[in-house]
């Protein structure tokens, strides 16, 4: 897919709103297993069927009243604690100020309908997509209250990650929620293609199901998902051809060893490798721009002959073994600021696709939200 083909998510309109919705969760001994994320793929018309035969069994239990869920999970040295409940879609925003949920990249229309598809034969959202904002004060005094009482689900899954899950069912409790989500204004963290998808299925079959999807909203402020870069691989674009787009661009191109070129990466330097050869590359950063949006508009339109591929990689390493095993440059990013990804929202710019990784993102199974309850 090009990245031609790429269209801003619609909007929906404030105030953010998480709906309560019975949650479902998988045994522990299923979450974070690579079979569990499996069971939620082909044939999809039989998903539904096959979590009420693990409910059956006992492998997944199904809470007997709707709740907005606080969950805190916990990988390696981080813990992240999040609200999870139906996101409110049904109405459309009509203009800047009144939206509720910020995309920061474009999705392609042919996947988003794809999921669409997907979501309606399972009648289920497996996963919820992960927004983030910056959040009140009286909401993290409502969360440490909350954490304060035993959790409704305390565990650890296969994958490591530790989990910590409150049921918010006070009305009294969900209308204070509700008041301090009033004024939020959210960035899609993860999840942009199912976003897109959940307003594709609320477009075709208009109900009450359809008009929220599933999320989990966490505060930045509070226990913060860490922002990383997402590096590139350009398939067969050697040192001499970036060296030759940096000067028709005005780019300070400098060869340099490898641990002085890593160590020279910042918001305005790039860092390119073909595994034997190291360089970095300055651009003219303006101060309302990231260097991803820099490198995709103006560095990559001059690189000739162009990529044969373009590759990404969350990690140095990984970027680094794709061009050991065929050829290409990897071109190493800087991380961005959430600010910075949010200042980007505010102004109505999309960055180009894969452009920031945020993470830890929580283990499937956790918390699941079935069409058929409502």
């Amino acid at each position: 897919m090009d990245a031609g083909s790429l269209v801003p998510p619609p909007h929906v309109a404030r105030p953010l709103r998480l709906l309560p919705f019975r949650g479902l969760t998988l045994a522990p001994k299923r979450i974070g297993a690579p079979s569990s994320v499996r069971a939620f793929t082909r044939p999809y018309r039989d998903v539904a069927d096959r979590l009420q035969r693990w409910e059956r069994r006992g492998e997944l239990s199904h809470d007997e009243a709707p709740a907005v869920y606080l969950h805190e999970y916990t990988s390696g040295a981080l813990s992240v604690r999040g609200l999870v409940g139906a996101l409110d879609i049904s109405r459309p925003a009509t203009g800047r100020d009144d939206v509720a949920v910020f995309p920061h990249e474009g999705v392609h229309p042919a996947q988003a309908a794809e999921l669409a598809a997907r979501m309606s034969e399972m009648q289920t959202n497996p996963a919820p997509i992960l927004l983030v904002h910056r959040g009140p004060e009286p909401l993290r005094d409502l969360m440490d209250n909350l954490q304060r009482r035993d959790p409704l689900r305390e565990f650890t899954d296969r994958g490591g990650q530790h989990h910590r899950v409150w049921a918010i069912r006070d009305e009294h409790h969900q209308a204070f929620l509700g008041r301090c989500l009033e004024p939020a204004r959210a960035v899609i963290a993860d999840g942009h293609h199912r976003y897109a998808a959940y307003l594709r299925m609320q477009q075709d079959d208009p109900r009450a199901a359809t008009g929220a999807g599933l999320a989990m909203l966490v505060d930045q402020d509070d226990t913060p998902l860490y922002l990383g870069p997402i590096h590139r691989v350009l398939g067969h674009v050697t040192i001499d051809g970036l060296r030759t787009a940096a000067e028709r661009t005005g780019a300070t191109f400098r060869l340099a060893d490898a641990a002085p070129a890593v160590a020279a990466l910042a918001s305005d330097t790039l860092v390119a490798t073909d595994g034997r050869s190291w360089a970095t590359v300055r651009l003219e950063v303006p101060a309302d721009r990231l260097a991803v949006e820099v490198l995709h508009e103006r560095l990559l339109p001059a690189v000739t002959p162009r990529p044969t591929r373009v590759a990404y990689h969350h990690a140095v390493d990984d970027a680094l073994t794709d061009i050991a095993s065929r050829p290409g440059l990897a071109v190493l990013l800087p991380a961005p600021g959430f600010g910075q990804v949010l200042a980007t929202c505010r102004a109505d710019r999309l960055l180009p696709e894969k452009a920031t990784s945020f993470q830890p993102k929580p283990s499937v199974g956790v918390l699941i939200r079935s069409l058929r309850d409502e």
